[in-house]
């Protein structure tokens, strides 16, 4: 148990305490990260370095991160080819 910014003690919610919608909407938010983060080491894998701002390291970490990470680097990563006139 950890304590509350009341000083109570607060209980941790464990999976049997979800009802089954809560668990449904635990298990889609958890698929759509776990896609998205693989869709962006997908592409940071197979972009050339010269097509990816920055280091591909650090994206490879940014990627990890919850759902900021592959969202920042589809964003902002990527370098996209100029557009023909």
């Amino acid at each position: 148990m950890r304590r509350s910014t009341r000083g109570r003690v607060a209980r941790r919610i464990s999976w049997k305490d979800l009802n089954r919608d809560q668990r449904r909407v635990v298990m889609a938010v958890g698929t759509l990260q776990a896609t998205l983060m693989a869709a962006a080491l997908t592409d940071l894998a197979r972009r050339p370095a010269a097509a990816v701002r920055g280091s591909r390291a650090a994206w490879a970490v940014a990627c990890l991160l919850n759902f900021a990470g592959p969202i920042a680097y589809f964003l902002f990563g990527r370098r996209h080819p100029a557009a023909p006139r």
